[in-house]
């Protein structure tokens, strides 16, 4: 009977050590467990998305951008190095074109020189596309310095080859591009001078005129005696003149 009680004892005890090992595993994992979730909500509530760029609306353009914006070559340049730009519309406001190159896009607003180059200049003063005849060319602003060059649209190449052979021309557009520049300004000063016309007149402005001070006479008192006026000659007596009787002449008997 004491033998089996002590058996029994025996295995109790065993079968608790066995089980205490176990016990301090499972109650370092939940700790491990636990530590590396608090970890993890703290790194989600340092890392916070940044808030959307505030747009803010582009002027509206006006009728020599409009007519700038429509001489702009649209499309494919190829460019130095095998490297290409695209040049397209901009899809939210009129009158105002994109120029994407890379993995960049410049909003720009076209307009003409007066060298007749077509100038698109960046909204934000980052960039500048220069448009001329025969090719076109992106330039960064603030760095003065090229960003890409030599890149020719399929019109600009027509233009080019079209031109071979025939002596260098000084314009910076082609003669139809030069044309449709000048009835462009034409047309825009045309619209002004009829904006200006039917402006009323501004009111003239009366200045006020004092009146000029009236210095008072001085009468000057000679004292010296007035010359005697000498006395004028009498009037002569007429002089009368008689005639002489003619003489009689001798009778002859």
């Amino acid at each position: 009977m004491i033998r089996a009680f002590v058996s029994v004892a025996l295995l109790l005890s065993a079968a608790a050590v066995a089980a205490q090992p176990a016990a301090v595993a499972s109650a370092k994992s939940s700790t491990t467990t636990a530590k590396a979730a608090g970890k993890g909500a703290k790194a989600k509530k340092v890392v916070e998305p940044p808030p959307p760029p505030v747009e803010v609306p582009l002027p509206a353009s006006e009728g020599e951008q409009n007519a700038a914006a429509a001489m702009t070559h649209f499309g494919q340049y190829d460019c130095e190095f095998s490297q290409r730009m695209q040049v397209a519309m901009n899809p939210k406001y009129d009158g105002y074109i994109d120029v994407t190159f890379g993995k960049t896009t410049y909003t720009m607003k076209p307009t003409l020189s007066t060298t007749g180059a077509l100038r698109l200049e960046d909204v934000k003063g980052e960039a500048l596309l220069l448009q001329i005849a025969y090719k076109s060319m992106l330039m960064d602003v603030k760095a003065g310095r090229r960003i890409v060059d030599e890149c020719v649209h399929p019109k600009q190449l027509e233009a080019k080859n079209n031109a071979a052979g025939q002596p260098q021309q000084a314009l910076l557009m082609s003669p139809e591009q030069v044309a449709a520049a000048a009835q462009a300004a034409a047309a825009a000063q045309a619209a002004q001078a009829a904006v200006t016309a039917a402006a009323p007149a501004p009111a003239p402005v009366l200045a006020a005129v004092e009146p000029a001070a009236v210095a008072p006479a001085t009468t000057a008192v000679s004292t010296t005696p007035a010359a005697p006026t000498p006395a004028l000659p009498a009037a002569a007596a007429p002089v009368t003149i008689e005639a002489a009787a003619p003489s009689q002449a001798p009778v002859q008997r």
